[in-house]
């Protein structure tokens, strides 16, 4: 009899959470990991002698799943919210503009503000307003968000506000987002008739600067913290070492949870890469946009699809710069040419200053993955799958799946203990193997 009760393949974040809440039950579980590492895309990186986060740089607030994580492994003092400076956005010609600040998702609150009106015309305003007089019979709720923003709010909103913020957010095209990812939007369609005013009742529940938090010091200190209960519940953790097919996960033991993409079936998505520059620029200390800017589809004035001034955004990261400011860019395909210096002309655009060659410190590069949703068919009997592949974008869908499946198992393993015999017959006992015996008397102990 097995002593492995789980086993969890895939070190990430899904991985190291589901292994975390199955051990804390008094479960026996061992996690394997292909690499020499755990946390996957939530990783550090040292840049111009500051260590920053390679990956997730915050998390969603919705829920508060991350953020009762971040308590639970005592990094509750830590948690913290960004400046109340707003994002830019690069529009298709033109400099940049603020960001309309009472959008969600870049729909507009009320379409006929200035800002709005600013980024999308007045004809464009004018289309988005007539959302207010479109009825809302609840119908077609499967859409995608870009959808159901066109039907409504018309193109411009789309291509002009929701599709640079969403890229932002989910690294995604709205037209590739399902509206049941958006928090509560559906139900306050529903409840209130429009887009518009769903968002503002959205607003309303969720004041600026509260829709995403960060830790001090970085968001990779949830995999040290994750790590550390690990090693607590006795979890075995096993490095290096790679489980490539479906047929070799039959021969691990337990009940199996994959939160490792590939294994299941070849990995589809597209390579998101991250460019971290630290720069001696003192003509950033005006913040002069903000938090940073997000850029329309179509815009051929740079190559990045996004830019966060990270030391305008986190306090705690403008005081460990000492003066040095710290921005990342985001690119849906490399940049051809010196990528250090494609970068760096990027920033200088989308900030609005001179940032000459002698003002990069450091520049890092990083390549990550986003991949596609695992299609039913994919999946295999008895294996639980846990991570982006089925928990979606963001870390606070993450680790939400990963806690309910590790709790699912749980409740399965529960029910199947109920239903065993207490007890052997004699006649049964008398006859069984002395090695299932010395096992369950092992068990007992």
């Amino acid at each position: 009899m097995s002593t492995t009760e789980f086993t969890v393949v895939g070190g990430g974040i899904a991985g190291l959470v589901a292994a975390r809440r199955l051990a804390m039950a008094g479960r026996t579980v061992r996690l394997i990991e292909a690499s020499d590492h755990l946390g996957g895309t939530v990783a550090s990186h040292l840049v111009g002698g500051i260590n920053l986060d390679a990956g997730a740089e915050s998390f969603a607030t919705r829920g508060n799943t991350v953020a009762d994580l971040a308590r639970e492994l005592g990094l509750g003092d830590d948690i913290v919210s960004p400046s109340d400076e707003g994002a830019w956005l690069q529009p298709v010609d033109g400099a940049a503009l603020p960001l309309p600040s009472t959008g969600i998702l870049g729909i507009p609150a009320t379409p006929l503000d200035a800002q709005t009106i600013a980024v999308l015309g007045m004809g464009g305003a004018l289309r988005a307003q007539l959302d207010s007089l479109i009825p809302w019979f609840g119908k077609r709720t499967d859409v995608s968000l870009g959808a159901l923003v066109r039907r409504r709010m018309g193109k411009a909103v789309v291509e002009k506000l929701v599709a640079p913020v969403v890229h932002g957010v989910y690294s995604l095209h709205p037209d590739d987002l399902p509206l049941d990812r958006v928090a509560t939007l559906k139900e306050r369609l529903a409840l209130h008739g429009s887009l518009a005013a769903a968002v503002r009742s959205m607003r309303g529940a969720m004041p600026a600067g509260t829709a995403v938090q960060g830790i001090r010091g970085g968001i990779n200190r949830l995999v040290t913290e994750l790590a550390a209960d690990l090693k607590t519940y006795g979890v075995v953790v096993e490095l290096d070492r790679r489980i490539e097919s479906a047929g070799e996960l039959a021969e691990l033991d337990g009940t199996v949870i994959v939160a490792a993409p590939g294994i299941l079936a070849p990995v589809r998505g597209r390579t998101v890469t991250l460019a971290t520059l630290v720069l001696d620029a003192p003509a950033l200390d005006a913040e002069p946009r903000g938090s940073g800017v997000l850029v329309a589809p179509g815009c051929t004035a740079v190559s990045a699809r996004a830019l966060t001034h990270a030391t305008a955004k986190w306090q705690w990261l403008k005081e460990q710069a000492n003066g040095h400011h710290v921005v990342r860019l985001s690119y849906n395909e490399v940049p051809a040419g010196d990528f250090a210096d494609v970068a760096r002309h990027d920033a200088e655009v989308l900030l609005g200053v001179s940032l000459p060659p002698e003002s990069v410190i450091d520049c890092a590069r990083r390549e990550w993955v986003r991949p596609a949703a695992l299609a039913a068919a994919e999946r295999t009997d008895g294996v639980a799958v846990v991570g982006e592949t089925v928990g979606g974008t963001g870390l606070a869908g993450i680790v939400t799946h990963a806690n309910a499946t590790a709790d699912r198992l749980l409740a399965l393993a529960a029910e199947e203990s109920a239903e065993e015999p207490a007890e052997k017959p004699a006649a049964e006992a008398a006859t069984a193997p002395a090695t299932e015996a010395d096992d369950a008397t092992q068990e007992v102990s």
